[in-house]
């Protein structure tokens, strides 16, 4: 991307720093950001549940809380996530 704009790749990196921080504080003030082709960032609130301490089997109680989600857009899922072969390995088990 440096040599493709003709900059140096130290303020690459500071234009790109700038970008993500710019992403970060739209999130932190709540609001969603869309960026057309490519996906949506925005909040979600996770409910409180019941989840199981793995070594010990013991309930523990898991507190709401607010996560990031990304939904890719058209052109990014065709280019990347619909074309790439799925892992192979043990499918997760669907909790009802």
């Amino acid at each position: 991307m440096s040599e493709r704009h003709g900059l140096t790749t130290t303020q690459t990196a500071q234009i790109i720093q700038v970008f993500m921080d710019q992403i970060i504080d739209e999130l932190a003030r709540g609001n969603r950001i869309e960026f057309r082709e490519f996906g949506i960032f925005e909040l979600k609130r996770r409910k409180p549940r019941t989840a199981r301490n793995p070594k010990t089997g013991e309930a523990v109680q898991v507190p709401e809380k607010t996560v990031v989600s990304f939904k890719p857009g058209k052109v990014m899922k065709a280019r990347v996530v619909d074309t790439l072969p799925l892992p192979k390995g043990k499918a997760k088990k669907a909790v009802a």
